[in-house]
């Protein structure tokens, strides 16, 4: 039994047909480079027919890659797979991918055809292909729905033609796992041949089986999946590259295995949420902010004794650097504890006891409890053993001028000073402060929140930023907008 598994990844065509979240060539080659890195076999850089735009992405990102396979789309057309070739003609290695629909829905409402028909084109569709590349991947659309017996002759005839992969889609989702297993243990038990080509799958998430299907055509003889990072896609999306890898990583008595490495799957697929401007929903499986969040008081004081009580994968495995202990109404002793020692802050048992009442009155008027609002408390000192601390900060903004903002700071009794421009006055302070600061952070979250009514309303700044890999916790308080932002800026680099 060859136990590896190919990934297929389609990020950057598939992925990027959602609504949206289009992207230019420059940040396509970004991600191209990610995915090398990340250990994905091929990457599918665009449908070169479908524009301009796509076919030149196609151009540079074979320029930019070295040894993932680069892939281009195709429509079972002449124009189409010359265009592709065209656009491949830099890549180092390369693979047309060329089909058409396979299921009677598609033989009749979308080609007016017949099954004998279409399988002639399937077959000269590969064979056309085959004189540029000796790598061709037939696709049979919509697979899913497609009669099984009618499905093995079509995926017969296209090896035959020198198809060396043939991808398997459930292109509307609809496939139960089960069903889908065992359309791909037809296909390997009854198509003369099938030994010369590689099975792939490619599942859409439609009903939400997406990554159960593509497991069970793994399980059955698949060795390629065709994914996405995030799982995004066309409608409710892909199979989740995250997902796959983890599960075979996770599932030690399946013998198969990827070349990814999984240590660079958070990272990418940050990069690719942000340059796509799609967010990853927070109970995500594997890359979710909330995937290694725990806030049950039994789920936290299981995971701080041994975190194998509560979770399967190492979040290090992922790229993400501990497990989070979210403090809510149902935190216990044991994480409001870890989170004070976290911040140096050590209570014996009566104290902590105290300490504790008072953290669960609070935690029933507020959501989320931060490091800050338990160090107040606990009755911690936050300023005292800071390193950098503002020593003064002047702001100017108005209708008709640019803002402006100087700051003067103190690092270890040492005085600085800077000036700065932006595109508002805590843009222009925290300018100011990178200027004497020089260290790279991502803000990633910001948000206000009021403390009292009324326009000398006090607020409470709690920002998020990103610094090598790693997320920090920042908060700053204040009558002045500006000035909160810019302590929860500063605590942030101290806590760096």
């Amino acid at each position: 039994m060859n136990g590896q598994v190919y990934i297929f990844d389609t990020t950057l065509r598939d992925g990027e047909q959602v609504p949206g979240c289009q992207l230019n060539t420059v940040e396509k080659i970004q991600v191209a480079k990610a995915l090398e890195q990340l250990g994905v076999d091929i990457i599918e850089a665009g449908f070169p027919i479908s524009s301009p735009g796509d076919f030149n992405s196609v151009v540079e990102i074979s320029k930019a890659v070295t040894w993932p396979v680069i892939c281009a789309l195709s429509r079972a057309v002449e124009k189409d797979i010359d265009l592709a070739a065209d656009a491949l003609k830099y890549a180092k290695r390369k693979r047309i991918h060329t089909g058409i629909g396979t299921s009677d829905e598609h033989i009749r409402y979308k080609f007016n055809s017949n099954r004998e028909e279409i399988l002639e084109r399937a077959v000269r569709a590969v064979k056309y292909a085959k004189k540029y590349v000796e790598d061709v991947e037939f696709y049979a659309e919509d697979a899913g729905r497609t009669d099984n017996e009618y499905l093995a002759r079509v995926v017969e005839a296209a090896i035959k033609a020198g198809a060396t992969v043939v991808n398997i889609p459930d292109t509307t989702g609809y496939c139960l796992p089960e069903e889908y297993g065992a359309k791909i243990k037809y296909l390997v038990d009854h198509v003369d041949g099938i030994e010369k080509a590689v099975i792939s799958t490619h599942c859409h998430n439609d009903l939400g089986m997406a990554t159960a299907n593509t497991m069970a055509g793994l399980l059955n003889g698949a060795r390629q999946c065709e994914v996405t990072i995030n799982g995004i896609g066309e409608r409710a999306g892909n199979t989740a590259l995250e997902e796959i890898a983890m599960i075979l990583k996770a599932h030690k008595g399946i013998p198969l295995e990827t070349n990814i490495n999984t240590k660079r799957i958070y990272p990418t697929s940050r990069m690719v949420s942000s340059l796509m401007n799609m967010p990853v929903q927070p109970n995500k499986a594997i890359v979710g902010k909330n995937a290694f969040a725990h806030s049950s008081g039994i789920h936290q004081d299981g995971v701080l004794k041994n975190a194998g009580t509560y979770e399967i994968i190492d979040p290090n495995d992922v790229g993400i650097d501990t497990n989070a202990i979210v403090l809510t109404a149902r935190s216990g002793r044991a994480a409001l504890k870890y989170r004070l020692e976290v911040n140096g802050v050590k209570l014996d048992d009566p104290k902590l006891d105290e300490v504790y009442k008072a953290f669960l009155k609070l935690a029933d008027s507020k959501k989320e409890i931060h490091d800050d609002d338990i160090l107040m408390l606990a009755g911690a000192d936050r300023a005292h053993g800071r390193r950098i601390k503002v020593d003064w900060l002047q702001a100017t903004s108005g209708i008709g001028m640019k803002p402006v903002a100087s700051i003067g700071l103190d690092i270890a009794g040492e005085k600085f000073e800077a000036a700065a421009t932006g595109n508002g006055p805590v843009d222009a302070s925290i300018n100011a402060l990178r200027q004497i600061v020089h260290r790279p952070m991502t803000i990633n979250e910001f948000t206000i929140q009021g403390i009292t009514k009324g326009s000398d309303d006090s607020c409470k700044v709690h920002m998020q930023v990103e610094s090598e890999g790693r997320i920090y916790y920042g908060f700053g308080a204040s009558t002045d907008i500006v000035s909160a932002s810019v302590e929860a800026y500063v605590d942030c680099i101290n806590k760096i």
